[in-house]
């Protein structure tokens, strides 16, 4: 594993719901020739891509489409594959696209940047196989606009067909900016869940993040306590609708959402239950620190390796409380991020014109993605002061496999702090083989995201639809 991702891996990750990772476990793989289908995912967007690598007699070349766009056999440069890392760049108007990844059976993905922009891509060997035609669900969809303060957010509701009034659910995404449909490698996690409940006569209401789609706002500049006034904003929209029992409204959250919801059912008297999909209950600085140490060793990592990781967590955190120590922080990486350029092959070195301008480059980002208030908040946050408060029943759903939010850290103190709250309708599972999106997953490991058949792992959907039902008497 290069030292820069080695060192940078828990800041990558968060608490989000899931950003590939690089590691070096595999080798040996032979070829990349052909075509592969897959998607650039950046700032709560979902950009298909077709890429089509070709060895000709100059070496390795690629082509790039870009369907929504328009744009077709765009050409690649600086393309390289030195088994398992592959590395290509795209030059284009808003400036020089980097694309780093790593080949793992027919998936590559890793990391994206673009005019001091991150996000990541995946691909998948083969052509992407045609969509089948949507059928006409049975329940009403409905384009809805809220406000919390100034910042409006735009999402849909879907309605049982039948008069009501129903009880209802808002979604509650993960960390970083997402989609109403909560989507990542061509998987719409909250577009399945709201299906699966409407059906079943639960109204369901998702919303695209600040700043995504059609909501205003900026995710970073916010805190999840921002997040909890979104929520209670959608509380409030379903509560004044006819359709709607105003006692039977709940919040489902994913991850951070999950923290979220256990913030908005702390504020408001209004939130009649909450269930918590892989939800933490322990500071944002310990989740991180576990989070890193967990996947690292997944990906082969070393005791050093893990020490060095934590160590430069450390560092930051602090930087982050005190406002002093960022000089040593850059240093830092700095000095990681050209060990890192130091370890390439010779011919990807060559491929650096500059390799200051780079560094600088990289360092920076990194620095910027943790120097937000959201990051600053959530490092401090402990879940559990809220869950200490919720006294309306709780379902919480934990993944056996989950690296970035494990059972084994959080089960116990979540139980705690709803004990401490008194609440007597509780109820805390762990499914079997689940990772931290609820695939079904042996390793759990972040980098297997974009190969793992996009289907929740069986029973997930269905406990969660009984247990809402139990707790609101299901359609009125």
């Amino acid at each position: 594993m290069p030292r820069v991702a080695r060192a940078f891996v828990a800041l990558a990750v968060l608490a989000t719901v899931g950003h590939p990772l690089t590691c070096r476990e595999l080798a040996g793989q032979s070829s990349i020739e052909g075509r592969w289908h897959g998607a650039i995912l950046i700032l709560g967007t979902e950009l298909g891509i077709l890429v089509g690598f070709e060895n000709t007699e100059q070496g390795l070349s690629a082509t790039i489409d870009i369907p929504v766009q328009g744009a077709m056999g765009l050409a690649l440069t600086a393309v390289s594959f030195d088994s398992p890392m592959v590395h290509f760049e795209l030059p284009a108007g808003p400036g020089l696209a980097v694309f780093d990844g790593e080949l793992e059976g027919d998936s590559i993905g890793g990391p994206f940047t673009q005019a001091g922009v991150q996000g990541t891509f995946w691909l998948r060997r083969g052509e992407p196989e045609p969509e089948a035609p949507e059928e006409p669900v049975p329940y009403l969809e409905e384009e809805v606009r809220f406000a919390n303060g100034d910042v409006t957010l735009a999402g849909t509701l879907t309605l049982p067909e039948d008069g009501g009034p129903h009880p209802a659910v808002v979604l509650l995404t993960g960390s970083g900016p997402q989609n109403r449909d909560e989507e990542l490698f061509g998987f719409k996690p909250f577009r399945i869940i709201a299906d699966h409940l409407t059906r079943n006569g639960i109204a369901v209401l998702r919303y695209d993040d600040r700043g995504v789609g059609g909501s205003r706002g900026n995710v970073q500049l916010s805190t999840s306590a921002d997040f909890a006034g979104d929520a209670l904003a959608g509380v409030e929209l379903l509560g004044k609708r006819p359709d709607i029992d105003p006692q039977a409204i709940g919040l489902v959250g994913h991850s951070e959402g999950a923290i979220v919801a256990a913030i908005a059912a702390s504020y408001s008297p209004d939130v009649a239950f909450i269930v918590m999909l892989a939800g933490t209950a322990v500071s944002g600085e310990q989740t991180l620190y576990t989070q890193a140490e967990l996947i690292m060793r997944a990906n082969g990592a070393t005791d050093e390796q893990v020490a060095e990781n934590a160590a430069l967590q450390r560092m930051i955190f602090q930087a982050m409380r005190t406002g002093k120590g960022w000089d040593a922080v850059e240093q830092t990486l700095d000095e990681q991020v050209r060990a890192s350029i130091d370890e390439l092959p010779a011919s990807r070195r060559q491929e650096i014109a500059n390799v200051d301008s780079l560094v600088a480059l990289r360092v920076q980002q990194q620095i910027s993605a943790v120097r937000t208030p959201w990051f600053r908040a959530f490092i401090d946050h402990n879940p559990a002061r809220e869950l200490e408060q919720v006294r309306v029943p709780v379902l919480a759903i934990f993944g056996e496999t989950d690296l970035q939010v494990p059972p084994s850290l959080n089960r116990v103190p979540m139980q705690q702090a709803l004990e401490a709250a008194g609440n007597t309708d509780y109820t805390i599972t762990v499914i079997p083989r689940a990772n931290h999106l609820f695939l079904e997953s042996e390793t759990g490991r972040p980098s297997e995201y974009a190969t793992l058949e996009k289907v929740f792992v069986p029973g997930l959907l269905e406990t969660v639809t009984v247990w809402i039902t139990e707790r609101s008497g299901g359609s009125r």
